[in-house]
């Protein structure tokens, strides 16, 4: 509605209870006035019926949505059901044109506005998150692996004869994939030991580089966020390698934008070296649903060159998603998202601290790792080869997900690559260990009742490695059965192990 459908209005209505509307709406209208002038994701978050009501007023600008439109193309955003429909706020056509993923769409100018106002939202919480220097981005409707990819792709043009990426290892298998599917060869960087923590060997990774010739390497790919003992790379450093030799950077800051430190080491290292650009998850950085990603870095005209790579239109979903979301949460309610995680990690750590002393094992120190920790297992490795898994599989039958056990000697082979002690970062990591992340999100009610399953599966996992040959759920003096729930859970535990460990990996 507008100021001549408010006024006639004011025939059949009270022009008094007609322009006290006509003020509702104008509330409405100011928010998003102020959000297409500013182009920043707003302070304070807005309400349900004002993101409806913008939505809407998108959607009508798409011409599937025009009344009266008749469309003779292949693409006329035709959709069979109404709930499909409804379910992307009839907003059908995505979001850019073949040749760009951030071109304008004629006939789509609802969709091409929410694309460009979500890139810039993005901009705005990347920079408030701890990069003030990032020059532009974009999301992606690919998770953070094939967004790689995207990335390495683009660097082909501008160095053809490159066949080699330097690689220090992080053991995931999407990011070592995202290099395999690009057809560029892994140079993996072994990381080396200094207390519990993994760290970015650079002497070695400069070593490979004047082995290899500067002009055979695509580039060096790095990575923040990662599960302890193995921390962030060692960013700035690496970053004035590549300055030094000529050598692209490109990072995997996967779930990094939701911590601080992380970010600061993207800040830092793009101020004294270089970095080509960043890389980072939509679901676990912003809490949405998986299927994108944001693709940043500070030279505008290579992001602009990675957009120009991607082929064909794209799924506007990851962009609507994440925009509803910010635009609910304002900046502020992210900034509250981002301090609590900060006090969450803390408590976890805290707690594990305590549970792992009181069964004589310990939290390792990985100081440098702001989201993940990681407890020994050192006994139970030490009783029996599968107590280890055993306790995974307990965890993961208790509907504890997210956390994960890394036994000794695990062997993964992919592309033709062998990883020996896969999951642990190395070859031959000192101990068996579990792992657990303060992640975005996270309660102190998801901490407490962790450490009280993880608490329960331990005692009964030793247990059951230490019990007598008696018979199981017996009381001698009695013979009364005593049938003990956890002992009746080991019996699937058993038969879970092998569907737990083909998911930890």
């Amino acid at each position: 509605m507008n100021r001549y459908t408010f006024a006639a209005g004011e025939r059949l209505v009270s022009p008094a209870y007609v322009r006290q509307g006509c003020e509702a709406r104008r509330t409405h209208e100011h928010l998003v006035l102020q959000l297409l002038e500013k182009g920043k994701c707003p302070e304070d978050g807005w309400d349900e019926s004002t993101l409806e009501l913008f939505l809407h007023e998108l959607a009508i600008m798409d011409s599937n949505n025009f009344l009266g439109n008749c469309g003779v193309g292949e693409r006329e955003g035709r959709v069979a059901s109404a709930l499909v429909a409804r379910r992307h706020y009839r907003l059908i056509h995505g979001i850019g044109r073949s040749g760009d993923i951030s071109a304008v769409q004629p006939k789509a100018a609802g969709s091409s506005l929410l694309n460009k106002i979500t890139n810039s939202l993005v901009l705005d919480i990347i920079k408030l998150a701890g990069v003030p220097a990032v020059a532009n981005c974009f999301v992606v409707p690919m998770a953070t692996g094939m967004s790689l990819t995207l990335c390495f792709l683009t660097l082909r043009h501008k160095r053809p004869k490159a066949k080699y990426i330097i690689w220090p290892r992080i053991d995931q298998k999407s990011c070592f994939k995202s290099m395999i599917t690009a057809g560029f060869e892994p140079v993996v960087i072994e990381n080396f030991l200094e207390g519990d923590e993994l760290r970015t060997d650079l002497k070695a990774v400069e070593a490979k580089v004047q082995e290899l010739g500067p002009d055979s390497i695509l580039c060096v790919h790095s990575t923040t966020s990662c599960i302890a003992p193995r921390v962030p790379d060692k960013i700035e450093e690496l970053a004035v390698i590549c300055a030094n030799y000529g050598i692209p950077h490109i990072v995997n800051n996967a779930y990094g934008v939701q911590s601080s430190k992380c970010m600061h080491l993207i800040q830092q290292g793009a101020r004294v070296g270089r970095i080509d650009a960043f890389v980072q998850s939509l679901d676990k950085n912003f809490m949405v649903p998986v299927g994108g990603a944001i693709i940043a870095g500070f030279n505008d005209s290579f992001i602009q060159e990675i957009s120009k790579m991607y082929p064909g239109r794209a799924s506007a979903s990851p962009s609507l998603d994440v925009l509803i979301t910010l635009l609910s949460l304002g900046s502020n309610g992210y900034k509250k998202l981002l301090k609590e995680r900060k006090e969450m990690f803390s408590y976890l750590s805290d707690q594990l601290k305590k549970l792992s002393e009181a069964y004589c094992e310990r939290l390792l120190q990985t100081p440098h790792n702001p989201i993940s920790l990681a407890v020994t297992l050192k006994t139970l490795d030490a009783q029996h080869d599968k107590a280890v898994t055993q306790l995974g599989s307990m965890l993961f039958t208790r509907q504890v997900s997210g956390a994960r056990v890394v036994p000794l000697g695990f062997v993964q082979t992919m592309s033709g690559h062998t990883f020996r002690g896969f999951m642990s970062h190395a070859n031959d990591y000192p101990c068996a260990y579990l792992n657990a992340a303060a992640a975005i999100g996270m309660k102190t009610q998801d901490v407490d009742l962790f450490i009280k399953r993880l608490d329960k599966c331990l005692k009964t996992v030793r247990k059951e490695q230490n019990k007598e040959s008696d018979v199981p759920g017996v009381d001698k003096n009695n013979k009364t059965e005593n049938v003990d729930i956890e002992e009746m859970a080991l019996k699937l535990d058993n038969v879970l192990l092998d569907t737990y460990q083909d998911t930890s990996s």
